[in-house]
């Protein structure tokens, strides 16, 4: 008995052991191979169509504003206002009536000055592979520019690029260490279920009829 209990706790032992091995492997490899198509310079991001904005709360859960969301949408108004691009998919989770991320930064970029049929919603961004893929597969974007933290940007580029599409990430400000610690660290296992996701070929929750963008 003794002797079986050693084995099933070396067993998970290793488990875990793997388990720590994949997730900075994971974490390593998204980063170095996105590292080249990520930037905080709008001189470094090539002319596209269309720029991707991955959605965040527009409140943090105590009713303060998130400061991820004001900068990806500050970044995005300055992409658009320097030409590079001349559509923006906002992709982001309306799962329930009343959490809506498409619509705030809808609303957000508008205030900012950008044209409302500028603007093309995506409902169905619930995680960033399904923005991802649905900007190839539903809005037919094959080459794009993806907006968000660089810590978001390296994972979401990397999925883009592993599904046949010309990806770059402009860098919106990041937020205070203090004040980012506890997205940092869920991002470290976000990469390894990035990674885990492209091995499975794991494909957005909802497809649906393709949208034409001028």
């Amino acid at each position: 008995m003794r002797k079986t209990i050693k084995n099933i706790f070396k067993f998970f032992l290793l488990l875990v052991v793997a388990g720590i091995i994949f997730i900075a492997w994971a974490n390593y490899s998204i980063k170095k191979e996105s590292e080249s198509f990520v930037s905080y310079h709008i001189a470094d991001v090539p002319e596209t169509k269309t720029a991707l904005l991955l959605g965040t709360g527009k409140t943090l859960s105590n009713g303060m504003p998130n400061a991820y969301f004001y900068n990806r949408i500050k970044a995005t108004a300055d992409l658009y206002n320097s030409g590079k691009i001349q559509y923006i998919i906002v992709s982001g989770d309306n799962s329930t009536k009343d959490y809506n991320e498409p619509e705030d930064m809808q609303l957000e970029l508008m205030k900012q000055g950008i044209p409302k049929d500028k603007i093309i919603m995506d409902h169905a961004g619930f995680r960033t592979l399904d923005s991802v893929v649905r900007a190839k597969d539903i809005f037919g974007q094959t080459k794009l520019v993806i907006i968000s933290q660089k810590f978001h940007n390296e994972r979401a580029v990397f999925l883009a690029r592993h599904n046949g599409m010309e990806a770059f990430g402009y860098n919106a400000a990041d937020v205070n260490k203090y004040a980012g610690l506890k997205t940092n660290l869920r991002e470290y296992l976000a990469k390894a279920k990035a990674y885990w996701d492209l091995l499975f070929g794991v494909q957005p929750k909802f497809g649906g009829e393709k949208i034409v963008i001028p």
